[in-house]
């Protein structure tokens, strides 16, 4: 029974840290007869159900990914089988199994529709995965940048990280990063929190972080982008210690931070675990030090109000005023977080104006309610 990834440039990463425990996998831009595997978010959700729906193929549809994971009950209605969540361990078994014709129900971490009573079934959850035991990518199939950590232990309400991953932060080694890294020239990486490598991912342990950028430092001809896309830092991290292990090790003149509300009752209110404050000092290290801030805003939020949405527009004038430079996310909802259900805030008139004005001077970037983009 042949084997294929179902490959589109948003599922790149996934299928990149997937590939190399499969094998015998191919890659297709279409349904194929055999087994077929899929990973999306709930903004492409509609797209691949449409698609598998109307397949005309024989094939056995797995699904994976943040959105399958949140929602099995909805992606069943489409779908074979669900991955829930990590799929390093999970996915190779599950194939083996429908492979040899074996018993799903042996398989820990998926869902799927009982053929006898149409139930849906749910096995239990399996362990996270220890980073180091499994590569980053195939260098000769597909590449990602390197994943230097998983989870996240804020539990923000708007967020996806800590439900499919845990709260409890995981780091790849040293050892292995560098192993990792020798596939490239310029080095990026993937975390929710990249200052916070080696921590708990609450108290900081610059030690740790400069005992990885010093090591991939000393390979020849690396270039080191560190705490910028895709990944990024939370505000609090920023510090003179950190800003100065940037300009110490790095080729990256900015940063991303994730500031996400220029109000504290927001802020408090999504269980964001920061404050205005530290976002304004943030900005503040990152300029002393010649670093570009790029920080990120959603509007939307469901308790927001006027004067809310007026505290953020404030603050990214602010940083926009300061050479820093701004992008704007209008919340969508996803499955598994606290505003699954929740109703997006509309943004007012006003604030929508001065964000459009930022952009067309190039200050900003992103969108600020549903399907308007700049």
């Amino acid at each position: 029974m042949d084997v294929h990834f179902r490959y589109s440039k948003k599922n790149s990463y996934s299928f990149a840290v997937l590939s190399p425990l499969l094998p015998e996998a191919g890659f297709a831009d279409r349904p194929i007869e055999g087994i077929m595997i899929y990973s999306f978010t709930t903004r492409q959700a509609a797209k691949v159900f449409m698609e598998v729906k109307n397949a005309s193929t024989d094939s056995i549809f797995i699904a994976g990914g943040p959105h399958p994971s949140g929602v099995p009950d909805e992606t069943l209605e489409y779908f074979d089988y669900v991955v829930l969540g990590e799929g390093e361990e999970t996915l190779p078994e599950l194939v083996k199994v429908l492979k040899e014709g074996g018993d799903p129900r042996k398989v820990w971490g998926i869902a799927y529709r009982d053929s006898g009573t149409g139930k849906i079934v749910t096995t239990p959850k399996r362990p996270y995965v220890n980073l180091d035991t499994y590569p980053c990518f195939d260098p000769k199939k597909l590449r990602s940048p390197i994943e230097i950590s998983r989870g996240c232990p804020w539990g923000c309400k708007y967020c996806q990280t800590p439900r499919l991953f845990g709260r409890e932060i995981r780091h790849r080694s040293v050892d292995s990063i560098l192993k990792n890294a020798g596939h490239y020239n310029d080095l990026r990486f993937i975390a929710s929190n990249a200052f916070a490598y080696g921590s708990d991912g609450i108290h900081p342990r610059f030690d740790k972080v400069e005992k990885l950028l010093s090591a991939l430092h000393a390979l020849p001809d690396k270039k080191i982008f560190f705490g910028t896309f895709p990944s990024e830092v939370r505000p609090e991290f920023v510090t003179e210690e950190s800003a100065e292990l940037v300009r110490k090790y790095c080729a990256n003149d900015s940063l991303s931070l994730g500031a996400q509300s220029g109000s504290d009752r927001i802020l408090k209110e999504i269980r964001r675990g920061h404050t205005v404050e530290d976002t304004i000092s943030a900005v503040e290290c990152c300029l002393e030090h010649e670093i570009v801030p790029a920080v990120d805003f959603i509007f939307g939020l469901p308790t927001e109000t006027e004067e809310d949405q007026e505290k953020s527009l404030d603050l990214v004038r602010w940083i926009c005023s300061k050479g820093g430079t701004v992008r704007a996310h209008y919340l969508t909802p996803l499955p598994g977080t606290p505003y699954s259900s929740a109703v997006p805030a509309e943004v007012n008139d006003g604030v929508r104006r001065e964000l459009g004005k930022l952009a067309l001077g190039g200050k900003l970037t992103g969108y600020w309610e549903k399907h308007r983009k700049t």
